[in-house]
């Protein structure tokens, strides 16, 4: 195929994606994810809104210097602030992008701008013509496109194009248009703009009616040769377009639809299982490509079809888009140069992990449990991360005793900037007891919005991984753990959330000195 027919994959799952969390990602996890999103060969990755925060700042900085091979995208209103933030931010990036948008329909421009569409253009064109003193790649996006008049699309996209826009986005901002509606917009500004052979059209959808997929497809069909998406469809409210799910439909339609991406697919299902954990976004089983059951046959003649020729219910192989074809047990006899070999096989480089530490916990859980599975092993390589040794709080031990004749206690000892302390508490149960001990031992008290435990695995040898949102000081912050006692994983998780808070307050109290002096 020609490089026409290429459709580019702009992934806005730190960005768009980040904005539905329940609890923000911190500096170390968006980095975490920007590796692993690179790794699946996405063209643009759009990774945060500069302007909105110091964090985010940081973190956009942060990766456009750490991470290579796409194009780093950063977000920015149409005004002069958020495209100097986005362009200081990207300043050390390989190749980068300012992304600047601003409403054009009526509806926005009346009650959200209070402006005309003339004016609205004007201040997208003035704000694209500063982008271009940071980057030649600016990206314009006429926010909620899908409810904008066709020939008001036209004629800001037109001056937009002049300004110097290479990317002109038409994003369903509220998941309101139907496939057939988007394809018509899109080629009624292909037929009518005259130099829209200068920008590629690009498209952003939005799932509140279960379309954004469908949508984004139509509007390739049409046109369009980018779409923006996002790992798990995650993102406001019903979610984004899924970028597994587009990537998939070229490949295996390919002949259909004479178009193609360079998304390395068998990188498919280890990103959205970290991003499931990471992001505290549990995928639905029945999700299509990634989920529990896309390639489980329950059905006794789907069973002896598959196993007759796996094309009879399979249109894609497990293997193509990452999944584990087996599962390897593996014991505290097992070897580094074991662990190395198994991790290779399914997907990870040494880069993604520390071995010294990454064995550690592994001879820790083998003598646990016996047996270490590979699920075991990815969720150590997820959780390892979290376990920083220069955290201000660190977990010595945890020991907690219950049963249904008296109240629970429990015991814990912790290292807090580097002393040993340790305290114990009752509760109504020895998670309770324990979260009770922390907060002495913290002298800070959290307000618990959710608590969420699952297993890694599958039978009882599983590990516990507990998810934790929790509030303080009106801010929500999820803290993550596991391990093989259920009682051990609350702890670390809510020790993960006391060391988010400190940082927190630390990062508040550098800005409190810097406007003091």
């Amino acid at each position: 195929m020609q490089e026409q027919d290429k459709v580019w994959i702009f992934d806005t799952t730190l960005r768009d994606g980040e904005q539905a969390l329940k609890a923000s990602l911190t500096e170390d996890d968006k980095i975490q994810l920007a590796h692993t999103i690179s790794r699946l060969n996405v063209d643009v990755m759009e990774v945060g809104f500069p302007v909105s925060s110091p964090a985010d700042f940081r973190s956009v900085q942060r990766i456009a210097t750490e991470v290579k091979g796409p194009i780093i995208c950063g977000l920015a209103r149409s005004v002069a602030k958020d495209i100097e933030a986005c362009g200081e931010a990207l300043r050390t990036a390989q190749q980068s992008r300012i992304h600047t948008f601003i409403a054009t329909s009526p509806l926005h421009l009346e009650h959200k701008l209070r402006m005309s569409l003339d004016d609205a253009t004007a201040m997208a064109v003035k704000s694209i013509k500063l982008a271009r003193n940071y980057t030649d790649d600016v990206e314009f996006s006429c926010e909620d496109a899908g409810r904008t008049p066709h020939w008001d699309l036209c004629k800001i996209v037109e001056q937009a194009i002049n300004a110097g826009a290479s990317t002109i986005n038409l994003p369903d901002t509220v998941g309101f248009v139907t496939p057939d509606e988007y394809a018509a917009m899109i080629s009624h500004l292909m037929n009518n703009v005259p130099n829209i052979d200068k920008a590629r059209l690009s498209v952003h959808c939005h799932n509140d009616l279960g379309l954004a997929v469908a949508n984004s497809v139509a509007a390739v069909q049409a046109g369009a040769r980018q779409i923006e998406c996002t790992i798990n469809g995650i993102g406001e409210r019903a979610g984004n377009c899924s970028l597994e799910e587009v990537a998939m439909i070229m490949k295996m339609r390919k002949d259909h639809l004479k178009v193609y991406t360079d998304i390395k697919s068998e990188e498919i299902y280890r990103a959205s299982r970290q991003v499931a954990k990471i992001c505290n976004m549990p995928v639905q089983p029945n999700k299509a490509i990634v989920g529990e059951n896309a390639f489980a046959h329950s059905s006794g003649i789907h069973q002896d079809g598959v196993l007759k020729a796996q094309n009879t219910y399979e249109i894609m192989s497990p293997e193509s888009v990452g999944v584990p074809s087996n599962q390897l047990n593996m014991t505290s006899r097992s070897g580094r140069h074991v662990i190395e070999h198994r991790l290779e096989e399914l997907g990870y480089q040494k880069s993604d992990y520390d071995m010294d530490g990454l064995y550690k916990s592994f001879i820790e859980l083998a003598d646990q449990k016996g047996t270490v599975y590979d699920y075991d092993l990815e969720a150590m390589i997820y959780f390892n991360q979290i376990n920083d040794k220069d955290e201000k709080y660190q977990l010595e031990f945890v020991n907690s005793a219950s049963n249904s004749q008296s109240v629970a206690s429990s015991t814990i000892g912790m290292r807090i900037d580097g002393e040993a302390k340790q305290e114990a508490a009752t509760g109504n149960g020895p998670v309770e007891a324990s979260f009770a001990a922390i907060e002495r031992l913290t002298g800070m008290s959290v307000e618990m919005i959710e608590y969420n435990l699952e297993a890694t695995g599958q039978g009882a040898s599983s590990l516990g991984q507990v998810n934790i949102i929790a509030k303080y000081d009106g801010r929500p912050y999820h803290g993550a753990g596991i391990a093989a006692d259920v009682v051990e994983a609350s702890v670390r998780a809510m020790i993960r959330v006391y060391n988010l808070i400190y940082r927190a307050q630390k990062v508040s109290d550098l800005k409190q000195q810097r406007k003091a002096g």
